[in-house]
C-alpha cells in the first residue's frame, strides 16, 4: 500500500503540474483573448491543428532529406541533382543558370543555439559515447548500439503563446499517461532490477516510453524547450538518468522542419517580399534543422555560395514561457537533480538563448571574430552578407571542410595538428581575446585539407568575459596544473564556485575535479588525449559535489565550462598528442594581470 500510495502522489504531482501549465498560458494567450470578443472560429482553428499536432495525435508531413545532408555521401556535391525540386532558380530577366557543381562536398553547417551546425550523421547518447571513432571497423562489442534513426518531419511551428500551450499541455497527458502505464506494468509484473541502481527504476516517470515522448514533442515544439533538451543530451549518467539520455540522442538529430510556405513568409518579412531579387538561387532543402531556426544554401548575384540562417517564427517571444513550463514539467517529473540547481541554469540559458536569437548581435560577433583572427594561421572566419541578412535572418560565406569526428578518420599528423589549434584558439579566446564562442559543436569547426585550415562558424552564442573573473580563472587553471590545493580552493571562492562553508567532502571532490582537468597542462611534453579517462574521473567525482554543493557556480562558468569540456572532447575523439602545458605556460607568461593584489600563486611556474 505504502508503493501504491507512493506512485498515486507522483501521479498527482505530474498532474497539478500539467494544470499549472494550462492555467498559466490560458491566462497569457491572446488567442483565449480574442475568443473573449467573440472570434470563436480563430479559437477552434488554433486548438484542433495545435492538439492534434503538436500533441502528436497527427504526424506531419514525412520530409524526406535529400543525400546532400549526408557528408559521408559521396554524391553530395551536387545537391540539385539529388534534389530538383528543392532549388528554385531566379532569372532576373536573364536565362536560369545550369546547376551548379559545388568543387567539394560540404557537410551541414548547423546543430543548436542560434543555430549552431547541424551534424545529421551524429549518433550516440552521451558525450561518452562520442569518444571513441565509429568506424566501421569496430567490432559489435566494441561499438555501443546506436538508437533508432528518427525521420524529420515538416510541419508548421507553433508561433504564438496559444498553440504553444497546447503543445506543453500535450506532453503533460502524454507524461501522466505513460506515467499511469508504467505503474500499472510495475504492479502486475513488478520492478525491474538493475545492477547500475539509477533513478530510471525507481521512478515510473523515467521510463523510456516517457524519455521518448519528451524528446519527440521537444523536436515538434522547437524553440528554447529543444534547445535545453540539446543541452541536457550531452550530459553523462552522473547528471541525466540514461533513458532520457537515450530519447534525448533523438533531440540531437535535429528538429522538425518549416513547410516552404511558413518559410517563404518568413523571408517575406524580414527581407522584403523582393528578397529573391538579390539571388541566382535557393535550396529550400534545409542543409541543417535546429533548436531556433533552419539554414539554406543560396547563391547572390554576384556569384558567392552562401548560407541563409532562417529563424523559426515565434521563438523568439517564446524563451521565457517556453522555459518556465519546461521547468514546471522538469519539478513534477523529478526528472533533474536538485543539486544542479536548476533555477540558476534556467536563468542564464534564458540570457543566452536572447542573445543567440538576435542575428544582428551574432552578425557583429561573427565580424568581430573575422578582425581578432585576420592574422591567425590556420583560422578564417567567413563574412557577413549584410544586405540579406536582419534580426531574424542572417546570410554568410558558404564555406567547406570535414567537422571533428571526421577529421578523427585522417592520419595522426593531421589530428595532432588540429588539435593543438582548437585548444589553442580556446586559450587565446578566454585569455587574450577574453571573448569565445562558446558553442563546442564539432561542426563548428570545419577542417579544409586542402589550405591547412579550420572554418570557424555559428557565433550565436560568443560572450564576453570580466578581466577580474578572466584574471582569477587563469590563476585557478594553473593552480590547478601544479596541484596546488591552496589556491585552487582560494580562487574557487574568489570566482565563486565554493561558498567558503563547504564540508570537507565536497572541498577534496572540488579540489580533485580541478586537478583531474588540470592533469593535460600538468607536464611538459606532448598530452596523448588517447590515454585520458578525463571524463570518467569528472563523473565519478560528479555525484559528490551534487549531493554536497552548497552555491551554484558563477553564471560565467556555464558557457565557459561547456566551451572548455568541447575541446577537451574534441581532443579525445581526435586521439590528438598536444603540448598542452606549452600552450598555457605561452598565455600565462604574456598575461598582463590587473592591480587587484591577488597575482600571487603559492606554487610557482617552474
Amino acid at each position: 500500500m505504502v508503493v501504491s500510495g507512493r506512485k498515486a502522489k507522483d501521479i498527482g504531482r505530474l498532474a497539478q503540474g500539467f494544470s499549472l501549465i494550462a492555467k498559466e498560458f490560458a491566462k497569457r494567450s491572446p488567442t483565449l483573448q480574442s475568443a473573449k470578443n467573440g472570434d470563436f472560429q480563430a479559437l477552434l482553428k488554433n486548438a484542433v491543428v495545435s492538439a492534434t499536432d503538436i500533441s502528436g495525435l497527427t504526424k506531419g508531413t514525412l520530409h524526406s532529406q535529400s543525400t546532400h545532408n549526408n557528408p559521408s555521401n559521396p554524391n553530395n556535391a551536387d545537391s540539385a541533382a539529388n534534389n530538383p525540386d528543392s532549388v528554385v532558380y531566379f532569372t532576373h530577366d536573364e536565362p536560369p543558370p545550369p546547376q551548379r557543381q559545388p568543387e567539394q562536398p560540404l557537410p551541414p553547417p548547423e546543430n543548436n543555439a542560434a543555430l549552431s551546425a547541424v551534424k545529421v550523421e551524429v549518433i550516440g547518447s552521451s558525450a561518452q559515447q562520442q569518444l571513441e571513432p565509429q568506424t566501421q571497423s569496430q567490432s559489435p562489442e566494441s561499438q555501443p548500439r546506436a538508437p533508432p534513426r528518427r525521420k524529420p518531419r515538416e510541419r508548421r511551428v507553433p508561433s504564438i503563446p496559444f498553440s504553444r500551450a497546447l503543445g506543453f499541455a500535450g506532453l503533460g497527458a502524454g507524461l501522466a499517461w505513460g506515467t499511469l502505464q508504467e505503474s500499472t506494468k510495475r504492479l502486475i509484473y513488478g520492478t525491474p532490477l538493475s545492477s547500475a541502481g539509477n533513478q530510471s527504476v525507481v521512478s515510473p516517470f523515467l521510463s523510456p516510453q516517457n524519455a521518448e515522448r519528451l524528446a519527440l514533442a521537444l523536436c515538434r515544439m522547437r524553440g528554447a524547450a529543444l534547445k535545453l533538451g540539446q543541452m541536457l543530451s550531452i550530459q553523462d549518467e552522473s547528471l541525466v538518468p540514461a533513458p532520457i539520455l537515450a530519447a534525448l540522442d533523438i533531440v540531437r538529430q535535429g528538429a522538425d522542419v518549416m513547410p516552404r510556405a511558413q518559410l517563404n513568409q518568413v523571408l517575406d518579412a524580414e527581407l522584403g517580399p523582393g528578397w529573391s531579387s538579390k539571388l541566382t538561387s535557393f535550396d529550400y532543402e534545409p542543409l541543417a534543422s535546429a533548436s531556433i531556426g533552419q539554414v539554406h544554401r543560396a547563391v547572390t548575384k554576384d556569384g558567392m555560395d552562401v548560407a541563409i540562417k532562417i529563424q523559426y517564427p515565434g521563438v523568439a517571444d517564446s524563451i521565457s514561457s517556453d522555459l518556465e513550463n519546461v521547468k514546471l514539467l522538469l519539478d513534477y517529473t523529478n526528472l533533474i537533480p536538485k543539486g544542479l540547481y536548476l533555477e540558476s541554469a534556467m536563468k542564464v540559458a534564458k540570457e543566452e538563448l536572447s542573445r543567440e536569437c538576435n542575428y544582428e548581435l551574432e552578425a557583429e560577433s561573427q565580424k568581430r571574430f573575422h578582425a581578432l583572427l585576420s592574422n591567425a594561421q590556420g583560422f578564417y572566419v567567413p563574412l557577413v552578407v549584410d544586405d540579406i541578412s536582419s534580426k531574424r535572418v542572417l546570410t554568410t560565406e558558404l564555406v567547406s571542410g570535414i567537422p571533428i569526428d571526421k577529421v578523427a578518420l585522417l592520419n595522426q599528423e593531421t589530428r595532432n595538428y588540429v588539435g593543438r589549434k582548437l585548444l589553442e584558439l580556446t586559450l587565446k579566446e578566454l585569455f587574450v581575446f577574453r571573448f569565445m564562442q562558446t558553442d563546442p559543436n564539432w561542426s563548428n569547426f570545419l577542417y579544409d585539407e586542402a589550405t591547412n585550415t579550420i572554418n570557424l562558424i555559428d557565433f550565436g552564442a560568443a560572450r564576453d568575459y570580466p578581466k577580474t573573473f578572466v584574471d582569477d580563472y587563469l590563476r585557478m587553471v594553473v593552480a590547478c596544473a601544479n596541484g596546488d590545493r591552496y589556491t585552487v580552493i582560494e580562487m574557487s571562492k574568489r570566482l565563486g564556485f565554493l561558498a567558503g562553508m563547504e564540508s570537507e567532502v565536497m572541498l577534496e571532490a572540488h579540489v580533485q575535479a580541478g586537478f583531474v582537468v588540470g592533469l593535460p597542462f600538468a607536464k611538459p611534453g606532448g598530452y596523448d588525449f588517447r590515454t585520458s579517462n578525463i571524463t570518467q574521473s569528472i563523473s565519478n567525482l560528479g555525484a559528490t559535489m551534487l549531493q554536497h554543493r552548497l552555491t551554484p557556480p558563477p553564471d560565467e562558468a556555464y558557457s565557459l565550462h561547456r566551451k572548455l569540456a568541447g575541446a577537451f572532447l574534441a581532443c579525445i575523439k581526435l586521439g590528438a598528442v598536444v603540448p598542452c602545458r606549452e600552450l598555457l605556460l605561452e598565455v600565462y607568461e604574456r598575461h598582463q594581470f590587473g592591480d587587484d593584489g591577488g597575482a600571487t600563486l603559492s606554487s610557482g611556474l617552474p
